[in-house]
């Protein structure tokens, strides 16, 4: 493992930076943290037409996904300079990539066919479609391989029943991609089968689900009688567990969890610093953030080393999805704890800084840090059986 860059990886970061300093102004709210779940149709209508230029401007340089192929839009970067470039654009608060382009993308072109590629690769990275994911259900969650969604063949299509929950920004998604069950008689891993579906098919309803802090960003839907085409399954009928897994592998791989943690923890402390009243309790607790963050960027190089040597990273990616979100809800109990009884407003009192607003949002929005992308459980059982080798329970 490097812990430092390359002369190339060096000049490399300072061209990102920049085109950063170019195109990019860091002032105001960082794109990527934005709380949508606060905002009006306007303003996030607003930020999207923002957003949408800003990877349009990186979409001429195939940075929106580097590590593509140069045929499918992307740079043919390796491993290591998509690292760096998601360092620097998270670190600049600035947009990365199209909403859930490097879950579906990748898993498409690890097992899609040409024609699948060709239809939905290009339009994905112009941003000319939203995608959703519709994995979990109200019966399904951490045990993902019980899903009851059934999808029968009839013909040259597939007729979908059944139910997804926690779909982040399904009422606004032109396309899910979802598990199905194929065949009820298998054993569950093996009965499982990968679609692609237009949200515009008749028979999709979707219903909002409001957040914690009074936010719309999952929704349920639901399938009744849906035809999808055969030709819109990726991989083979029955086997769609083990494409589901890679998109998975994809969303727990994630660099930008720790940078913005780095972020949040700078700007509470500077919070802490200029208040000049931090008792020792806080001042613990806040080193051990710290602490906690470097380990946390350790575990990101860990599995970008493992990608750039070309493995493939499982239980580590566990390891560094369970090790960031749980830190994600220790720093915002620090943050409760050290914004003090200011830490549970809500709005702003037009008489203080407006950290403690961010620290109450943040508070809330990380309550689903440890169930997104896996829950802390199973990524402790990933960990056990695929890293450690122990029986299963």
């Amino acid at each position: 493992m490097r812990f430092a860059d390359t002369p190339e990886l060096t000049e490399w970061r300072q061209t990102v930076r920049n085109f950063l300093d170019e195109h990019w102004h860091r002032e105001g709210d960082d794109e990527s943290e934005a709380a949508t779940s606060m905002e009006t149709q306007e303003q996030f209508e607003s930020r999207q037409t923002r957003a949408q230029a800003w990877l349009d401007r990186l979409g001429e340089n195939g940075w929106i996904a580097p590590a593509w192929p140069k045929q499918y839009g992307g740079a043919d970067m390796s491993v290591l300079e998509q690292f760096v470039l998601s360092q620097e654009l998270t670190e600049a608060g600035a947009p990365t990539s199209r909403q859930m382009l490097n879950l579906v993308g990748p898993t498409i072109m690890l097992h899609g066919t040409d024609e699948q590629k060709a239809e939905h690769l290009p339009p994905m990275l112009r941003g000319e479609v939203a995608w959703c994911q519709g994995f979990s259900e109200p019966g399904s969650g951490s045990d993902l391989a019980s899903l009851q969604t059934r999808a029968v063949r009839d013909g040259d299509d597939y007729v979908v029943n059944g139910q997804k929950i926690w779909t982040s920004g399904a009422h606004r998604a032109d396309w899910i991609f979802m598990l199905t069950r194929t065949d009820p008689d298998a054993p569950k891993h093996r009965g499982i089968s990968y679609l692609l579906v237009d949200m515009k098919d008749p028979g999709i309803s979707v219903r909002p689900l409001i957040n914690l802090h009074d936010g719309h960003v999952f929704n349920e839907v639901f399938f009744e009688d849906v035809r999808v085409p055969v030709r819109n399954r990726i991989g083979e009928e029955n086997r769609g567990w083990y494409v589901g897994t890679t998109t998975l592998d994809f969303e727990r791989s994630n660099i930008a969890r720790v940078v913005n943690v780095k972020k949040s923890l700078r700007r509470l402390t500077g919070y802490a610093q200029a208040r000049g009243e931090l008792s020792r309790p806080h001042r613990m607790e806040l080193a051990d953030r710290a602490v906690e963050t470097g380990v946390g960027e350790l575990l990101s190089f860990q599995v970008v080393s493992i990608q750039a040597g070309g493995g493939v990273p499982n239980m580590e990616a566990s390891m560094n999805k369970l090790f960031g979100s749980e830190l994600q809800q220790r720093l915002a109990r620090t943050a409760m704890n050290v914004t003090g009884m200011r830490g549970q407003l809500r709005k702003p009192t037009g008489l203080e800084d407006d950290h403690h607003i961010q620290a109450a949002l943040n508070y809330m929005s990380t309550v689903p840090a440890t169930i997104a992308a896996g829950t802390s459980e199973i990524q402790r059982n990933i960990i056990a059986t695929r890293g450690l080798g122990l029986p299963r329970g």
